[in-house]
């Protein structure tokens, strides 16, 4: 068996540290291709205050690709060869928010199509990958038809991910704990 996984999940929840652990595993002196899929809204102080965070911690030899559009990031991963440097994608839950942006916040319209492509997408991918993901089934049941639209879209996802991958890690309070 190899030592290093070819698909790695690293799920969490807010602030449990997983985007920092899952850069964590590729540090070093190669480089990496940052796939960030959080959608920038300059009316947002705060949110660009996390993304600029983000970008903060990542080595400057890290090449960044925004990939806010739902389909463009399987294609990133669809044209990734064995050689390629390993692909860091962060984050899945921002994905969905805008795959769910696109295709509206309704049940009626649900995202099972780009869903499904992702997943295949990253059981294709020919380089190695690791993606992170907010874990959102600990928590408690949204009030609201858009936040359990939200949360039972990522939940499938992550799982349909997760049986993608070689390695899953669950970040609890900082602490990596290793499902698979």
């Amino acid at each position: 068996m190899d030592s290093q996984p070819q698909r790695t999940l690293v799920l969490g929840g807010t602030r449990s540290g997983k985007s920092a652990h899952a850069e964590g595993l590729l540090r070093g002196d190669g480089p990496v291709d940052y796939l960030a899929t959080a959608r920038r809204d300059p009316g947002d102080a705060e949110w660009s205050a996390r993304i600029a965070e983000h970008v903060a911690r990542r080595p400057a030899h890290w090449r960044t690709t925004e990939v806010p559009v739902a389909s463009d990031l399987a294609a990133f991963l669809r044209a990734a060869d064995p050689g390629d440097p390993p692909i860091l994608v962060d984050d899945i839950a921002t994905w969905v928010t805008g795959a769910l942006d696109d295709t509206g916040w309704d049940r009626a319209n649900r995202p099972i199509t780009v869903r499904d492509d992702l997943v295949a997408a990253v059981s294709q991918c020919r380089a190695r990958v690791v993606l992170v993901s907010a874990e959102v089934g600990l928590g408690v049941v949204p009030s609201t038809s858009s936040g359990r639209l939200f949360r039972d879209e990522l939940g499938a996802l992550n799982a349909d991910l997760a049986a993608q991958c070689d390695e899953v890690l669950l970040l609890v309070a900082g602490i990596p704990l290793r499902l698979r």
